[in-house]
């Protein structure tokens, strides 16, 4: 989904949002640095197979995924990391690596780690590497409907 797309989409359902314009970065931790945002505030996405099915874990930056908490909560006799040859194709128009939390728009499940909701605004990845979206957290759980549950751990 380009990054128009996603404007279009956040725009028809009437939600306040800003576009902040960095320089290019890969990792959550350079992209919360060039974008001056505290990495508790950027989510970041995780392609995740759940049972074979492709799921995406939003969780922020300055944590990463404990997998046996994320495969207990979601009830999984399977869980695995998803390759990017795996999902590269899922998400046209987009950057590999940067596509947007917004599962819902490409019919894939959405866990958000419960960090998340102590945030009243997060940003994340816009379609580019050199671009992100900030919006309240409240809005992105409405339009999502993520399942929310505990599956992130600080990083050291």
């Amino acid at each position: 989904m380009p990054v128009n797309k996603l404007k279009d989409f956040l725009d028809l359902n009437k939600i306040k949002y800003m576009t902040v314009v960095h320089s290019t970065a890969y990792t959550s931790q350079e992209i919360a640095a060039s974008a001056h945002i505290p990495g508790k505030e950027l989510a970041k996405t995780v392609m995740i197979k759940v049972d074979g099915k492709m799921v995406m874990a939003v969780l922020p930056a300055s944590f990463k995924v404990d997998f046996n908490l994320l495969k207990e909560a979601a009830g999984a006799s399977k869980l695995e990391l998803a390759s990017e040859r795996e999902f590269q194709d899922l998400f046209p128009g987009c950057e590999v690596g940067a596509m947007p939390p917004f599962g819902n728009l490409y019919g894939m499940d959405v866990f958000a780690d419960n960090h998340l909701t102590e945030d009243k605004e997060i940003a994340f990845n816009a379609g580019t590497h050199h671009e992100l979206i900030r919006l309240a957290y409240k809005d992105f759980e409405t339009l999502v409907k993520p399942k929310v549950i505990k599956f992130a751990v600080k990083i050291k």
